[in-house]
């Protein structure tokens, strides 16, 4: 078949028509896409959380800290029974039995006899009795005290038993947000407006809930470190075993036996010298015995007391110790629960009308940078919803 050449150049114009045609509709779409406003981000509208919500989370806080705290602190105290029963052993096995040993006894009798010489005469005993006392005292810390602390130390069951409560606690916080699906921004929010540490001492820092549950590890939290620092001072003169106080009337009375066994090993001794010879050897010896037979008929005695004074003595230091929850071994971790518990509480009312429509502060960001004076929670916070 044979085209003519009209007949091809209108083919020829029709397909170019037709590609024009086609790569002007495309130029034409292509202005209209990129003149079309690109659609905004969806931004986040923010969830409201009612107040009646609230409540409960607060309250399952309170919960989580109540539940952390009892925890802890049978982890303590099973510590520190274990340390005033080696205390408790430890006097039986070495105190008592060091002090109402005879040597011990003759130990102590020239002891006193170099108290009041260096007392002098004009003070009468009560000088050489506190010195005693004191000497008794560091006895007490070297053979019961020292030796019980290297198998279990107060400062260290403190330490431990505080992290413990902070672990605890901050291993039940995830849950509550997710129980009741609140966004965790706003429990974080919630977090960051609930004290935890409360400045110990002047330039101290604070800390919240949020940066103590937060901080890893926890002994770099700046708060934290000057809480234990400063709990630990407090208990630096408690559980020292017994006071001067408490060991005076043991000591009263030993230095006034010693005194006239020693006047009386005195006068033994003179009348040896001045009889001489055998005869002095064997009045010597008579005088050795009789007061050897002595102590031991004393000695039941002076067990018995000194047992008495101990047991005191122990519970004493278990009082300040452990049931003392300002500076025992208790108290950091009844620090951090009362500012949880205070700040909890002064987020409500006595009487919070579940129903009330309540809106947070305005608070930037979702996490707080360092460490910040807290102020009390407001009745109405919502935590951000």
């Amino acid at each position: 078949m044979v085209w003519s050449n009209d007949k091809v150049q209108t083919l020829y114009y029709r397909s170019r028509l037709l590609a024009t045609h086609a790569l002007v509709v495309a130029l034409l779409l292509s202005l209209v896409g990129c003149a079309a406003p690109e659609p905004s981000p969806e931004r986040d509208s923010p969830f409201h959380v009612s107040a009646a919500t609230w409540w409960q989370i607060d309250h399952d806080i309170a919960n989580a800290s109540l539940a952390a705290e009892e925890a802890a602190e049978n982890y303590a105290r099973g510590l520190m029974d274990g340390w005033m029963r080696r205390v408790g052993e430890l006097g039986e096995e070495d105190f008592i039995p060091w002090y109402t040993g005879y040597w011990t006894q003759q130990w102590l009798a020239i002891k006193v006899a170099w108290y009041k010489m260096g007392d002098g005469d004009d003070d009468g005993d009560e000088p050489a009795v506190r010195r005693l006392a004191a000497y008794l005292q560091e006895e007490y810390q070297e053979r019961v005290l020292g030796p019980a602390a290297e198998e279990v130390d107060p400062n260290a069951v403190s330490e431990q038993a505080t992290k413990l409560y902070v672990k605890l606690l901050a291993e039940q916080l995830p849950a509550i947000p997710r129980r009741y699906e609140v966004p965790l921004a706003q429990f974080d929010r919630r977090l960051q407006a609930i004290p935890a540490i409360s400045a110990a001492t002047p330039g101290a820092q604070n800390a919240s809930l949020y940066r103590l549950v937060h901080s890893d590890p926890i002994a770099a939290l700046p708060a934290y470190a000057s809480l234990l620092a400063h709990l630990r001072e407090l208990r630096a003169g408690l559980g020292s075993g017994p006071s001067d106080a408490r060991l005076s009337p043991i000591a009263e009375r030993a230095a006034e036996r010693l005194t006239d066994q020693l006047a009386i090993k005195s006068g033994a001794s003179a009348a040896a010298a001045a009889l001489g010879g055998v005869a002095g050897m064997v009045f010597s010896l008579g005088a050795a015995g009789f007061g050897a037979i002595a102590h031991a008929q004393e000695k039941a005695a002076l067990e018995a007391q000194l047992r008495d004074i101990l047991a005191v003595a122990q519970e004493e230091m278990w009082r300040q110790l452990v049931e003392d929850r300002a500076s025992g071994v208790l108290a950091g971790i009844q620090h951090i629960a009362e500012q949880i518990e205070h700040g909890l509480a002064s987020a409500r009312t006595e009487r919070w009308p579940l129903g009330a429509a309540m809106s947070a502060p305005e608070i930037t960001g979702n996490r707080p940078e360092g460490d910040h004076q807290l102020q009390p929670l407001r009745a109405d916070f919502s935590g951000g919803g």
